[in-house]
């Protein structure tokens, strides 16, 4: 097994890509803190596991509260003995609004979940790796092609483009500790996003979606797991301060 015995934090794991890492992570016998708002999902999620390899504990919280990403890290090292993989996979999207038009509620919103919730979970993840003393610790972040790519809205492209920017620092400043810091950045994958999305504004649509002429087919959220798994095992040991585009060649063109 991959992971096995490996003590891992995911975030968004209710639904989408990050309940798709989970289960992939603990049928590779990974001891998971599963993060999400929706308790019942979680529970859920846990059950349908319980016969795998690995471990699943769940811990309930808005990842934009920075009282959760310490509540999370801390549940994984009580309950695990240490931590050893930070996974922020949990994201919302825009209404492809433009900056002419962005209101602060939706700036706000986006950056809070996007942007500052990672940032609280990797200070504190850091924070424990270092306390570990063996020179070792990996986070992964979910950040989007969007951050280079002008797939939707100003927030969501500016949030995203951040947290590529904050992962690459990560893995800089903390070389010489053993801590490696990459990201995963999806293009188009079936997730439920589509379905609590804003309604999209009318001009920012129109122009971000003259990108999709080129785009391929939907991936799945366990193309995304997959990926995940690479990065969150030590078969990627040599890999820090990459990122890893998961578009099915979208950003090619």
């Amino acid at each position: 097994m991959r992971l096995d015995g490996k003590s891992i934090v995911v975030t968004g794991a209710s639904a989408g890509m990050g309940h798709a890492i989970v289960e992939r992570f603990v049928k590779e016998g990974a001891r998971v803190t599963a993060v999400a708002r929706r308790r019942e999902r979680l529970e859920e999620l846990a059950e349908s596991l319980k016969d795998e390899p690995g471990k699943i504990i769940i811990c309930t919280g808005d990842i934009g509260d920075e009282n959760t990403s310490a509540r999370m890290i801390d549940m994984a090292v009580q309950e695990f003995g240490r931590l050893d993989v930070l996974l922020n996979v949990a994201g919302i999207m825009d209404d492809n609004t433009a900056v002419g038009d962005v209101s602060d509620e939706m700036l706000d919103r986006l950056f809070r979940i996007n942007t500052l919730g990672p940032l609280y979970a990797m200070r504190r993840a850091v924070q424990v790796f270092l306390s570990q003393n063996d020179e070792s610790g990996n986070i992964i972040n979910v950040t989007s092609v969007g951050a280079a790519h002008q797939t939707a809205g100003v927030a969501y492209c500016a949030s995203k483009a951040a947290l590529t920017a904050a992962t690459k620092n990560t893995a800089y400043m903390y070389l010489e500790k053993g801590i490696r810091c990459n990201a995963i950045a999806p293009g188009g994958v079936v997730t439920e996003i589509p379905l609590v999305m804003p309604t999209p504004d009318e001009f920012g649509f129109g122009r971000s979606s003259a990108l999709l002429t080129h785009a391929p087919e939907l991936g799945m959220p366990e193309d995304i797991a997959e990926a995940a798994l690479f990065l969150a095992s030590d078969e990627s040991r040599f890999v820090n301060g990459a990122i890893l585009t998961c578009d099915g060649g979208w950003t090619a063109f």
